[in-house]
């Protein structure tokens, strides 16, 4: 019964995947310019055309308000976000955004402690170069047998800050003298 039921559902699913690719229109076919094309794309027609989408001309999921809403970019601190960075630097990333602000280690052993290991978060919270636009949630594991959690030191994650606010602030001066 299980077995029928998988073949089921997969034969639906192919169904409904090749029935959406069929319909969708667009042409996946790789281009690359050539000099014939040069007269096309100047025209701005050809290969570099913008795709149309099924919101409208401008417009896309995150947009629907089309070409009079104006990109915001990166909403987090420069400075910050790379100071963040360089801080942990010595930590495996598990994932980074910038856009959001976000920085997430993977689980780290130091060799003079082998038994205890530790994992960061760090959220850059603003475009302002303050101490309230950071924040960093520490993560600690301790082997005994397997790993277990423990509270982390209370100071570990204000220590973090301070020098993630310290880099800042080099990295913003620095960028000062180059003017």
């Amino acid at each position: 019964m299980k077995k029928t039921t998988f073949t089921l559902l997969a034969i639906i699913a192919t169904s409904a995947l090749l029935t959406l690719n069929g319909c969708s229109g667009i042409n996946t076919e790789a281009k690359y310019p050539t000099g014939a094309d040069r007269a096309s794309t100047e025209t701005n027609g050809g290969i570099y055309a913008e795709a149309p989408t099924i919101w409208g001309n401008g417009k896309s999921l995150l947009n629907q308000k089309g070409d009079e809403a104006k990109s915001e970019g990166i909403t987090v601190n420069s400075f910050l976000w790379h100071a963040a960075l360089d801080t942990v630097s010595f930590m495996p990333l598990a994932s980074a955004d910038p856009f959001g602000g976000t920085i997430l280690t993977d689980w780290h052993s130091d060799t003079s402690a082998p038994h205890e290991r530790i994992k960061l978060n760090v959220f850059i919270l603003g475009k302002e170069l303050k101490g309230s636009a950071v924040k960093v949630t520490v993560f600690k594991q301790v082997k005994t047998g397997t790993w277990v959690n423990v509270d982390p030191a209370p100071e570990t994650a204000r220590k973090l800050e301070d020098a993630i606010l310290t880099r800042a602030r080099q990295l913003r001066i620095a960028q000062l003298d180059r003017k």
